[in-house]
């Protein structure tokens, strides 16, 4: 087989491998990235048709290159975060080659180095970096294997039209979840929202965006090691203008809410008995956020108008105060399932001891401990923004830093 030698080889390229290609040109680093797809893969065909990015115009970019908008205030439609990406790879003219899937990665023969498989040939690495993102895997629960209804993970979800007639339920209550619960809402269709543990905050406060207010008070900046246990996104949404996600609110609409989905058999869905615990925890991380806002602003002296609506709380709906315990797909007219039930990682074809018995990745802000091998644009990898468009560029200067101390 071919083998072709490179000094670093960067998988994936998406915008954390085109980052770390620019990061790494600046040092005068030679390169290649690789990419089994197209840039940007999963910007185009993991995203649905009406989704709206969840970070305002005015903070969205990447290093050394801000995204061109006529409204700051709006949020950027799928195809032109598509279109930004494109035109961040054409001003980094990064060395990629589109279509090359790594099947294996394993370290070399000598004392040090890589080997990654490919179709046709290997290349030989002194450095890897890992950039294929943290949405690998969709995964869905085997609750409904056997069952013909029409089932589909929020990835591969387009529209509502995609979906056969009848009531849709929506397992899982993070950003994907509300944000198709209330586009199916809108569109005609009788909802049902399982509805599991969430970090709710606004998406305004005080006439400022949540993001905004997590750079301004540094929160985006807090490091993986004072995260706690959580690991759930901020619940926020870009969609009809951006608002803050009520779930009380969706009831109001006519979405019914339900508890998690416990169990399934033979069409019947048992529901835990969790949907107020849920709803609790939301509110109590919610208001902290609010009160955490209003002391910073005391505190700094700064001028900003009180928000008192954004305190309003909605009336327990009946699906909240009588929550279901069961139901029964096939009484309840139910025809699609929409799971948004989020993403695991995919390393299995790493070859290398570098993960845990959970097939993640042991590394320190993307270092690991096999000398050369780096991972890069992973949630928390460093820091809370590390996953962000605007934040993967500073664990991606770390790294080349790095790289650059090995030669």
């Amino acid at each position: 087989m071919p083998v072709e030698q490179v000094q670093t080889l960067i998988i994936g390229g998406g915008q954390a491998g085109l980052v770390m290609s620019h990061r790494l040109t600046q040092r005068g680093l030679p390169h290649l990235v690789v990419e089994r797809h197209r840039i940007a893969e999963r910007w185009r065909s993991e995203r649905w048709d009406g989704l709206r990015f969840q970070f305002p115009n005015w903070s969205v970019n990447l290093q050394s290159f801000s995204f061109r908008h006529s409204d700051p205030d709006g949020f950027a439609a799928t195809g032109e975060i598509v279109q930004f990406i494109e035109a961040y790879a054409a001003f980094v003219a990064p060395p990629i080659r589109c279509g090359v899937a790594v099947t294996r990665l394993c370290c070399g023969d000598g004392a040090s180095g890589f080997v990654a498989e490919i179709s046709g040939g290997m290349i030989e690495a002194d450095n890897i970096v890992v950039a294929t993102g943290p949405y690998q895997r969709a995964v869905i629960p085997d609750l409904l294997r056997d069952h013909a209804i029409f089932q589909v993970h929020a990835s591969r979800y387009q529209n509502p039209e995609q979906l056969p007639a009848g009531a849709v339920l929506v397992v899982g209550s993070g950003a994907s979840g509300a944000q198709i619960t209330e586009e199916l809402c809108r569109a005609g269709r009788r909802v049902y929202l399982s509805v599991g543990a969430h970090t709710r905050l606004p998406r305004r406060y005080r006439g400022r965006d949540l993001i905004w207010w997590l750079e301004q008070m540094g929160i985006d900046q807090t490091p993986v090691e004072a995260r706690g246990s959580s690991r759930l996104l901020p619940l926020i949404t870009g969609a009809y203008g951006g608002h803050t996600i009520d779930f009380r609110r969706f009831a109001a609409d006519g979405v019914t809410l339900l508890g998690r989905v416990a169990a399934a058999r033979d069409g019947i869905l048992d529901i835990a008995p969790d949907l107020s615990r849920s709803l609790a925890e939301g509110e109590t991380t919610y208001f902290t956020f609010l009160d955490m806002v209003d002391a910073h602003v005391q505190q700094h002296g700064l001028k900003m108008p009180e928000d008192l609506a954004a305190r309003a709380v909605l009336p327990d709906p009946p699906c909240v105060t009588e929550p279901l315990r069961r139901l029964d797909i096939g009484g309840d007219g139910i025809g699609a399932v929409i799971w948004a039930t989020g993403y695991g990682l995919d390393f299995g074809w790493i070859d290398v001891p570098v993960l845990d018995a959970r097939g993640e990745p042991r590394h320190r802000h993307g270092i690991t401990e096999v000398p050369g091998l780096y991972f890069l644009g992973l949630q928390w990898l460093s820091k809370m923004k590390s996953s962000f468009l605007s934040g993967v560029g500073d664990d991606a200067a770390v790294l080349a830093d790095h790289i650059a101390a090995r030669r």
